[in-house]
């Protein structure tokens, strides 16, 4: 093994605990990338959805990279439903609408994973996961909306798929790690290669 460290470039509590339950050794450096500025960019320019998540994975990782040792893991997720990019939810009536309107139809996840040392990205990773959500009624979802609070507005999709969440729907076709943000057997691959983890 080497001496490699591991780095996550992500406040997010739930990929924190992805990497805890893998029993990973690392440490959480987050430095603020304009993320706004990055996607009306690219969508301005035409880019590919997928290659938003990607490129916001990458400044993440790249940022801290540029001032940190290591091995440094920058992730990122977007929704995609009807052909239009989603954000977060910033209140409980648009989580609450969001999800009105994704019952009883299919929507995705993509989630990017982008890994830098010394200021450049050594390994990417995309993962394109597919949701159904079951028509739940309107008192389930009001029980729903009640029981979570707003913790569901970290999530893009207003729910969390490793809680409560798991209610909302009726199929799913992925990965369950990258649905919920972070693709953690790729990653373990490349860091095993790298000797920072045993082989």
């Amino acid at each position: 093994m080497t001496d490699l460290s591991i780095i996550l470039a992500s406040g997010s509590a739930i990929r924190r605990q992805i990497m805890d339950g893998a029993g990973l050794d690392y440490q959480v450096v987050v430095k603020p990338v304009d993320e706004a500025a990055i996607k009306a960019a690219m969508l301005a320019e035409g880019s590919r959805l997928r290659d938003i998540a990607d490129a916001l994975a990458e400044a993440k990782s790249r940022r801290v990279s540029m001032a940190q040792p290591g091995l440094v893991i920058g992730a990122d997720q977007i929704m995609v439903f009807e052909n239009a990019l989603y954000d977060k939810p910033k209140t409980m009536d648009e989580a609450r609408a969001r999800l009105l309107k994704l019952r009883g139809k299919t929507h995705h996840l993509m989630g990017a994973v982008v890994i830098c040392e010394n200021g450049a990205p050594v390994w990417r990773h995309m993962a394109k996961t597919e949701l159904t959500m079951r028509d739940f009624s309107d008192a389930f979802l009001d029980d729903y909306l009640k029981l979570e609070g707003e913790d569901i507005l970290s999530s893009v999709g207003a729910y969390k798929f490793e809680g409560r969440g798991a209610q909302l729907f009726s199929e799913v076709k992925g990965d369950f790690f990258s649905i919920l943000g972070l693709s953690l057997l790729p990653v373990l691959d490349y860091l095993r290669t790298r000797g920072a983890i045993l082989s």
